[in-house]
């Protein structure tokens, strides 16, 4: 089962659509994030209802900014929406060829900290409300370490530290990434 998690930064762009249908054909998709997708409401609806997914829950943009979309394949999982905010959807996700079950939460953290204390608050919530394996992905806005980081201002100890905090209380392991650092 493939989960793709991908900021893409517009889906309005020309190639969006195409993109999706090649990168769902390659790598045969179960569930799809897109983070900063600048759409939401009908809109959302409408671009969604063209790629080549079952399911689709979107959040909605706050102005420009923003937006999370989780989508799934029908014949691949059944994805029942627990709950969603401006920064995160939590799903039960039941994968059919291995009757398992497990908490998936999409995260697109706000790039202010005062906001992101709210997510990380939120997450430890969700940890204590079950004992399920769980899965987080997506984008934090929040650098661990320095070399987590590239360019603009240096990384804060005590954002640092609030993020790592919520990480251990919520029993979360860093699973790494594919792809360029950075992206």
């Amino acid at each position: 089962m493939n989960i793709l998690i991908w900021n893409s930064r517009g889906a309005l762009k020309p190639a969006f659509q195409t993109y999706v249908h090649e990168l769902t054909r390659r790598h045969d998709l179960a569930i799809f994030v897109v983070m900063e997708t600048k759409l939401g409401g009908s809109k959302a609806k409408e671009i969604t209802d063209r790629l080549p997914f079952d399911g689709a829950i979107h959040m909605e943009t706050i102005g420009f900014t923003g937006g999370l979309w989780l989508l799934w394949n029908e014949d691949q999982v059944v994805i029942q929406k627990l709950a969603k905010t401006e920064q995160e959807i939590h799903v039960e996700v039941k994968v059919h060829a291995l009757n398992l079950s497990w908490i998936f939460s999409a995260i697109y953290a706000s790039p202010r900290n005062e906001e992101r204390c709210v997510l990380w608050s939120n997450l430890c919530k969700v940890a204590n409300l079950h004992n399920m394996p769980w899965i987080m992905g997506g984008d934090f806005n929040e650098p661990l370490v320095q070399e987590d980081k590239f360019g603009g201002r240096g990384v804060s100890v005590n954002q640092s530290l609030a993020f790592k905090d919520c990480l251990d209380l919520c029993n979360m392991i860093d699973m790494g990434f594919n792809g360029p650092r950075y992206t």
